[in-house]
């Protein structure tokens, strides 16, 4: 922490008195103080944006098998319960929880994996169970860090009635810490462009930007925003993972525990390189003779030194920042991680570089050329990284979409596909904007210097420094009269500059231009932080095929039929209809009634009804239904148990006399 405030008291010079470039500070407050309001109204639209953007993270792991299998009946008490995900997880001691039939927990508790098998989930059973049917309920955190939590239920025996357990076969958690702990996710993001971007900008195109206040602010909102948002997910990451609400944000047990994880470990990594990047950004804008003419500099020479030595540092801190990242998150799991935590490491420097360049461009274009704003040539020579920037970006993008997507369906069939189709349709928006910015900037090199006109128009007003708008070396001792002419001068000045403007019209157009590409670049941000909570299309496989082994279904809702039947017999209950209606048509207990009718449609008081159920995809069955009859024509039943999740067939058998009786059968969808 020590080090931290240090960096942060090192960082406040960053923005301390600066020399001005020239103008009155009347002429000049009011153009500082619209900047100002301009950058804190982009800032507020990109945060708002990644706000409404965020959401709780969805599950990345999927579970793949259970012992005992999920919806079985097993002969032999079990000792334990074994879970295997298609990746590796991180459990807590109370991972895993299981009732009995009475909704008596019969865990000996310790959740832990089986060996030394980090994709598997362990819990011991006490001794002793009565047979019936049991209850699971888990969470564990995915190796990507998001969290997945489930229930399922065995039979022991035979299939018996469950107590319903409050709560635990949805544990999700407070939906306040999983949005705020998604919002700290993308804040981050956005500030680390705002913080690397602007950096690269003034140190490889635009030296002269550093000593521009609003490129100062950039830089130092960055910083800020990425270190607040860092801490807040660190203290976050307890009651997130715990699915507890906000009264353990400042827990001092969830804290540690947090600390002892991989991903606990990276904010920390993170949070040390930012108390450096302040001391870096201390002695960037305390650089002597930045983007001063050659007269003024003290030795150019030495300024080269610095900046290359400053250079490198800015590298080495970007990429470890961005490796923080990378190695807890999508790329450091699954598939070839050797080579995507590299390439994850590449795609977020670039989308740094590139964004936050921007928005410092922006800054840059939005301020007059003999105000220190940007010029055509600094223009052109950032298009020449954010065009390497791109490029970049749409290489390691490629290769990240066929590791998340695994299949052309997925594009369409998942959301993370349907994502990725709106982040490329807004990357080919900025593309297309990026080339007019590349054109106008190649017009505004063959035009006149705004500045020249503007220092013409000054000095025929009166003279002076064509930047300085001070008082002539001729100007009359009464302090009065010197006032009113500075403010002649400097309104003189505004009124040069405005015109060398309009003068200027691929100015404007690059600003827009530029613009445009910042606007689609937020959009694109917005929607890899999306990407990033989303399950990638293979995970989504995973899970389909782990539903598939285990039996889960994802359908529901009551199961309703009508089936004909005829005995053959020569009463008048020989022929008619049985109504079956099956709620709510899940695993576990159900409710069954029966309503049959004769050829006339009046309840027939038939002497015999049975129904049984079959899974036939599994073998299991035939299962008897106890029947009640409790009316003429209707049987009812409120212990149906259906252990597994499936395609079933329903059986009902019909007797009209002694001697006469059929069968009819229909399917019936059973969800999880």
């Amino acid at each position: 922490m020590t080090q931290t405030a240090t960096a942060t008291a090192s960082a406040s010079r960053f923005l301390g008195p600066r020399p001005r470039l020239g103008g009155s500070s009347r002429g000049t407050a009011p153009r500082g103080r619209f900047r100002a309001a301009a950058l804190l109204t982009l800032l507020a639209a990109m945060f708002g944006l990644m706000l409404a953007g965020a959401t709780g993270a969805s599950a990345h792991a999927a579970l793949l098998s259970t012992d005992p299998k999920q919806g079985s009946v097993v002969q032999t008490a079990p000792t334990q319960i074994v879970l295997h995900f298609s990746e590796q997880v991180t459990l807590e001691q109370d991972a895993m929880r299981v009732y009995d039939p009475a909704g008596k927990r019969i865990d000996t508790g310790g959740t832990g994996h089986a060996g030394s098998d980090d994709t598997t989930a362990r819990v011991a059973l006490v001794p002793g169970l009565a047979e019936g049917t049991y209850t699971v309920a888990w969470r564990a955190i995915s190796a990507d860090t998001h969290p997945v939590s489930g229930a399922f239920t065995f039979s022991y025996g035979h299939a018996s009635a469950t107590t319903s357990v409050a709560g635990e076969q949805a544990t999700k958690g407070s939906t306040l810490v999983g949005a705020l702990y998604g919002a700290s996710r993308s804040v981050q993001y956005g500030a680390y462009a705002l913080l690397v971007g602007p950096v690269a900008l003034v140190l490889l195109c635009w030296p002269a930007g550093v000593r521009l206040r609003a490129v100062q602010r950039l830089m130092l909102g960055g910083w800020a925003g990425l270190l607040l948002a860092t801490v807040a997910q660190l203290l976050l990451r307890g009651p997130y993972e715990a699915a507890k609400g906000l009264g353990g944000f400042f827990d001092l047990t969830m804290i540690q525990q947090t600390l002892h994880e991989h991903l606990g470990t990276m904010l920390v990594v993170r949070i040390l390189l930012l108390a450096a990047a302040g001391v870096f950004l201390s002695l960037l804008g305390g650089q002597a003779g930045v983007g001063l003419p050659e007269t003024e500099r003290t030795d150019p020479a030495a300024e080269r030194r610095l900046r290359v030595t400053l250079g490198i540092a800015g590298a080495v801190l970007a990429i470890a920042l961005a490796c923080t990242w990378a190695l807890a998150d999508h790329a450091s799991v699954g598939m070839q991680v050797d080579l995507a935590v590299p390439l994850d490491v590449v795609h977020i420097l670039s989308m740094g570089c590139w964004l936050g360049g921007l928005a410092a461009v922006l800054l840059g274009l939005r301020t007059a050329a003999a105000d220190g704003g940007i010029g055509p040539e600094q223009v052109q020579r950032f298009s020449t990284v954010a065009l390497c920037s791109v490029t970049a970006l749409v290489g390691t993008g490629v290769y990240q979409a066929w590791r998340g997507l695994g299949s052309w369906d997925a594009f369409t069939g998942t959301t993370y596909g349907r994502l990725l189709l709106v982040k490329i349709g807004a990357v080919l928006v900025i593309l297309a904007a990026a080339w007019m910015s590349r054109r106008w900037t190649a017009i505004l090199r063959t035009e006149p210097r705004g500045g020249d006109a503007v220092g013409g128009d000054v000095a025929a007003g009166g003279g002076g420094d064509p930047g300085a708008g001070s008082v002539p070396a001729t100007a009359p001792a009464d302090p009065v009269r010197a006032a009113q002419l500075a403010r002649q001068q400097a309104a003189r000045r505004s009124v040069a500059v405005a015109r060398a403007r309009e003068a200027s019209p691929a100015r404007g157009m690059l600003l827009r231009s530029v613009l445009l590409e910042l606007t689609f670049a937020v959009i694109v941000l917005v929607v890899t932080t999306l990407l990033t909570n989303a399950p990638p299309g293979r995970s989504v496989t995973a899970q389909a095929q782990g539903r598939s082994q285990t039996g889960t279904s994802t359908q529901s809702g009551p199961v309703d039929l009508n089936l004909a039947f005829d005995t053959g017999g020569s009463t008048d209950n020989a022929k008619g209809k049985v109504s079956i209606d099956i709620d709510p048509a899940r695993v576990g207990t159900n409710q069954l009634h029966a309503y049959v009718y004769d050829s006339s449609g009046k309840p027939a008081d038939e002497p015999e009804l049975d129904i049984r159920v079959i899974l036939p995809a599994k073998s299991l069955g035939p299962f008897d239904v106890q029947l009640d009859k409790l009316d003429v024509g209707h049987w009812a039943s409120s212990t149906l148990q259906l252990p597994m999740a499936g395609s079933w067939q329903l059986q009902v058998i019909i007797r009209s006399d002694d001697i006469d009786e059929t069968t009819v059968t229909a399917p019936m969808q059973v969800s999880s």
